[in-house]
C-alpha cells in the first residue's frame, strides 16, 4: 500500500532513474496521474505535462466503461463488451461526442492554448496512479503512437495483472505492484482523496517553474 500518490511517484522514480540520460518527457493522465508524474519529473529533471483521456461510459450506465477517448480523437473500445451490450455505431458515436466536448474543456483548463509538447522522436513516460482495465491508457498510447514517439514507457504504481493488450502497445511497462484480484485503484492507497483541477494546475505550474530553473541552471 502506498501512503499517497506523491510517495508512489517517488518510488516509481527510483525504478525509472536509468531514463535520466534519455531526456524524457513525462506526460501524466489527469487528474490522479499528475501527483505521481510530478515526482517522477522532478527526480529525473524532466519536463511534465498532461495528456487528457476520458472513459467512455455505456449508454444508460456511465460507470461501465466501454472504452476511452484521448486527445487527438483517438478512441479505444472494448469490442466484446460493445457487442454484448448490443451497441450500434451511432450509440458509441453519441457517447464519444459528449466525452470529446468534456475532454476539450479539460484540455483548455489544464493547458490553455498550449499544444501537447513536441514528442516526435523523444522518449515519453506516460503516467497514471493505477491501471485497472487499461482503457484510458490504451487511448493515450494510441495518440502518442500517432505522434511518432521514439520510445514509449508506461509507468504506474499499481495495475491489474496483465492489463489487456497494453504491454504489446508500448516499449516498456513499469509497474511496482500487479494484482490478479485488483478491485479499485483507491484500495492500494492510504490517502486517495480526489485530485481537483486547481491542484492539477498548481502542480503543473510548479513543475514548469522547476523545469525552467533547471534549464537556466
Amino acid at each position: 500500500m502506498f501512503a499517497d500518490r506523491f510517495e508512489a511517484g517517488r518510488r516509481l522514480a527510483e525504478v525509472l532513474e536509468p531514463l535520466r540520460d534519455e531526456e524524457a518527457i513525462v506526460l501524466a493522465l489527469p487528474r490522479g496521474g499528475v501527483p505521481v508524474g510530478v515526482e517522477i519529473a522532478q527526480s529525473l529533471g524532466a519536463p511534465l505535462d498532461v495528456l487528457v483521456a476520458r472513459k467512455l461510459g455505456a449508454p444508460g450506465n456511465p460507470e461501465l466503461g466501454i472504452g476511452a477517448i484521448a486527445e487527438g480523437g483517438t478512441v479505444s473500445l472494448d469490442p466484446d463488451l460493445c457487442y454484448s451490450l448490443g451497441l450500434r455505431a451511432r450509440d458509441i458515436e453519441r457517447v464519444a461526442a459528449y466525452e470529446l466536448r468534456e475532454l476539450d474543456r479539460r484540455v483548455r483548463r489544464y493547458r490553455g492554448s498550449r499544444p501537447l509538447p513536441d514528442v516526435q522522436g523523444r522518449t515519453v513516460i506516460l503516467v497514471d496512479d493505477g491501471i485497472a482495465t487499461g482503457g484510458t491508457m490504451r487511448a493515450a498510447v494510441g495518440t502518442l503512437r500517432r505522434l511518432h514517439v521514439a520510445r514509449l514507457v508506461v509507468a504506474t504504481p499499481v495495475a491489474a495483472t496483465q492489463p489487456e493488450g497494453l504491454r504489446a502497445l508500448v516499449d516498456d511497462f513499469v509497474c511496482l505492484e500487479e494484482h490478479a484480484h485488483f478491485g479499485s485503484v483507491g484500495r492500494f492507497y492510504r490517502n486517495f482523496t480526489q485530485v481537483s483541477d486547481e491542484e492539477v494546475l498548481e502542480l503543473l505550474a510548479r513543475a514548469h517553474m522547476e523545469a525552467h530553473l533547471h534549464q537556466a541552471g
